[in-house]
């Protein structure tokens, strides 16, 4: 739970993986985020194939309180991180293959200020760097750029987990109660006070 954006594309054959890798490097650098680097070179003759080896192109970085934003590629250029290749890359399960190309990032307890850095970011190497890149942004501002719009959203988000969060406190779950039992209750309580509303 929590506001996250969910991305795929593939790197630009014509582009630079190891300058890309080093613009990123430069730029989280500045605001002393971690990061790793991976191998800087795609084979020759990768691109474009179903195949792909078990290596990790690119470089990955987690700013404060955000999930780890992978800007990585498989051999044949497609964007995937390492967590993704070791649980779906040998999947015989076609439902779970396409999982592979899918990656996502919650920014929720990063802050307004890291979403929008970190999708300005995605807009710059979007043109240079990579090349099918699709972006759903739960804070819209990948779509928008409204700033106003993302801070509602953020606000939204906020308000639904603090609820949650309440909810657990004020309607604990008992000593000995299964989570079925525990929910079954709380549906309970719900139902009845909207049936006195």
């Amino acid at each position: 739970m929590g506001l996250s954006f969910h991305y795929s594309g593939s790197f630009n054959p014509v582009a630079s993986l190891s300058g890309m890798i080093e613009e990123v490097k430069d730029i989280v650098e500045i605001y002393k985020w971690k990061y790793f680097i991976f191998d800087n070179t795609f084979p020759p003759g990768s691109f474009g194939s179903a195949d792909y080896s078990d290596d990790i192109y690119g470089i990955c970085f987690t700013p404060p309180g955000c999930e780890t934003v992978d800007l990585c590629f498989l051999s044949n250029g497609k964007m995937s991180n390492v967590s993704h290749l070791k649980f779906f890359g040998n999947s015989q399960n076609e439902d779970y293959q396409k999982y592979l190309y899918m990656l996502s990032v919650k920014t929720q307890y990063a802050g307004i200020e890291i979403h929008k850095l970190i999708i300005q970011l995605f807009k710059y190497l979007d043109g240079k760097y990579l090349k099918d890149l699709h972006v759903n942004d739960e804070g819209h501002y990948w779509e928008t750029g409204d700033e106003m719009l993302l801070t509602e959203t953020f606000k939204k988000y906020t308000d639904l987990i603090d609820n949650f969060t309440s909810s657990l406190e004020i309607f604990p779950i008992l000593p000995g109660e299964s989570y079925e039992e525990y929910f079954r209750r709380l549906m309970n309580q719900i139902h009845s006070k909207k049936t006195k509303k």
